[in-house]
């Protein structure tokens, strides 16, 4: 028996419409090929798997390889590989924790924060292509508008992690 898809009946238009939006937004910058595009743009050659972990390393402080997994929303298992590729690479390194000798810490080397400011960079020149027609209002007001979002996301998911019950 299928489960009927939930319906948008308690909703507001508006967030139907965001939650759309939000769907057009992800599945552009998810898409292989600009993927592809875009590391060839930076000159930087890394998979999806290894930018995304470069960039949340770049936001955050060292940190082990669980707490960057709980991060990232991804398996453990997905962390270590990508963390062996990126170590061969040079573009991190496993540094000792200070809070407990016998674990590690994943942390950025010269060449991976060098790798995450040439995508940023690169990313950053596309947007402000696509986005050059956008008025310096409009454009303080989106960030400003997806910023409060993301942290109302956030704060939500929290909750709804303390309501649920432990696995």
């Amino acid at each position: 028996m299928s489960t009927p898809p939930p319906s948008d009946a308690s909703a507001s238009p508006e967030v139907v419409e965001i939650e759309r939006a939000l769907y057009r937004v992800t599945y552009l910058s998810s898409r292989a090929r600009r993927h592809e595009r875009l590391m060839a743009a930076a000159g930087v050659p890394l998979d999806r798997a290894g930018a995304a972990l470069l960039r949340k390393m770049a936001d955050e402080e060292p940190m082990r390889p669980g707490e960057l997994a709980a991060r990232l929303g991804v398996e453990a298992s997905h962390v270590t590989r990508t963390v062996q590729q990126l170590g061969r690479s040079g573009h991190v390194v496993r540094v000792p924790d200070p809070d407990d000798r016998r674990a590690q810490r994943i942390e950025l080397t010269d060449a991976g924060r060098e790798a995450i400011a040439r995508i940023r960079e690169t990313g950053v020149r596309g947007m402000q292509a696509a986005l050059a027609h956008w008025s310096e209002e409009d454009l303080r007001r989106l960030a400003a508008l997806f910023h409060r979002m993301v942290d109302d996301f956030l704060a939500h998911a929290a909750e709804a992690d303390a309501e649920s019950p432990a696995d």
